[in-house]
């Protein structure tokens, strides 16, 4: 559905090793910083830009995006989980490990944008404040598509009361995105649909052509990173999957 060049990759054809095996791309991660530099100079040559120009951010679950027109050194990496660009030739990435990774295009105005959608971001509109950084770089509303990428399922995603609770205080309607647990015999536990709730913010502010990926990154321990997973196995770490997109240069 996106017209423009972008790739969901797999934890799979990268040299990390152990917890890390094979396609780790996190810098954040406790992984071999060499290891983590050839994966994603990897994913760079898969998408056929530089691998300096595959930038990522420093994500911190908010709802801040940033307009993005060179790629920035390490050290200048922003605190974000959103960019937007015009900037033809750069990989917008979004590394993620159940939270839902977000991509969007308007080619027709040449403008691209990607976000980094945990429940804490999809809540407090990291998706509409893209959408909306998107626009004022040009994009039409009514022609951006955009992809929700491999993410935790809503069969493996437990919560309980609380979690609920912020939702529906948010909005009733929120109710729709929680089914009884299937897991707990308690009654106050809940399975959220983490894609779901991102489509329909999507939708809700105006976006109409949506490619919803099925794979769940928690119940595929051999394809993808999953912190849940990790955590449930008391494993210390955990690498990160990602997801990017790149302007094309005019044809």
């Amino acid at each position: 559905m996106l017209d423009a060049p972008h790739g969901f990759f797999t934890r799979n054809g990268g040299v990390s090793e152990g917890l890390y095996h094979s396609m780790n791309c996190g810098l954040g991660s406790d992984d071999a910083e060499t290891h983590v530099i050839e994966n994603r100079a990897r994913a760079a040559a898969v998408l056929r830009v530089a691998p300096e120009n595959l930038v990522t951010l420093y994500q911190i679950h908010s709802n801040k995006a940033v307009t993005l027109t060179r790629p920035w050194a390490p050290k200048e990496t922003p605190q974000a989980d959103a960019m937007v660009t015009r900037q033809t030739g750069l990989a917008l990435g979004i590394l993620t490990a159940d939270c839902a990774p977000v991509i969007l295009a308007d080619t027709k105005n040449g403008v691209i944008g990607a976000a980094h959608a945990g429940w804490k971001g999809a809540l407090s509109g990291i998706i509409e404040v893209t959408v909306e950084a998107m626009i004022a770089l040009g994009a039409g509303r009514s022609i951006i598509a955009a992809a929700i990428g491999p993410c935790i399922s809503q069969r493996n995603y437990e919560v309980g009361p609380e979690f609920k609770s912020r939702f529906c205080e948010d909005n009733k309607a929120n109710d729709n995105f929680f089914t009884p647990s299937l897991i707990s015999e308690r009654a106050d536990y809940w399975h959220f649909d983490l894609p779901g709730f991102a489509a329909h913010r999507l939708r809700a502010c105006g976006i109409r052509r949506i490619d919803d990926r099925p794979a769940c990154t928690y119940a595929q321990n051999d394809r993808f990173f999953s912190y849940r997973r990790s955590t449930h196995r008391n494993e210390p770490d955990y690498g990160r999957n990602l997801s990017a997109i790149v302007l094309d240069a005019p044809k």
